[in-house]
């Protein structure tokens, strides 16, 4: 029952953090990397925006995943570990994936491809552009490999706490 409360509480904060991280093109920008190509070159030839795109290798982006969600998905373990690693190790990965399936289903595919707050300001009429799904496959799938780096690094750490 804890790993299940631990789910719903972890995807509500996330989506908490995605609706509040849009809906001016200020804070959209932030987000650039996971705008669908077409939408990416309209804001590349933005006068206003294209001096405040960061670009971020990807490499670094998959680490910085895999160190932050570390740090979240440990302190979510921690809270409903066990005396063993297997048990800490699924419940981790079933937290992990849960959000990586709650990212891609709820957030990407249902709220943020018919959400007029991500939408930048001359693009938002592009319904198709915006609803191309490739980048959040894309996302979902290194998702499935960052949750389960997450898992084993985490259940290494919880192996601490016995």
């Amino acid at each position: 029952m804890g790993l299940l409360i631990e789910s719903i509480v972890l995807c509500l904060i996330f989506f908490v953090i995605c609706f509040l991280g849009t809906g001016s093109d200020e804070k959209n920008i932030k987000s650039f990397d996971s705008y669908p190509d077409e939408i990416q070159g309209i804001i590349i030839n933005n006068d206003r925006l294209k001096n405040k795109i960061v670009r971020k290798s990807s490499y670094m982006l998959f680490i910085s995943n895999v160190f932050i969600f570390s740090i979240v998905l440990f302190l979510f373990g921690f809270i409903i570990r066990t005396d063993s690693s297997k048990q800490n190790f699924i419940n981790i990965l079933i937290l992990g994936e849960a959000l990586n399936a709650f990212d891609f289903f709820i957030i990407d595919m249902i709220w943020w491809r018919n959400a007029k707050r991500v939408r930048f300001k001359g693009t938002e009429k592009l319904d198709n552009a915006y609803k191309n799904p490739k980048k959040h496959i894309c996302s979902f799938l290194k998702g499935i490999i960052v949750f389960v780096i997450v898992a084993l690094v985490d259940t290494v750490i919880l192996s601490f706490f016995k």
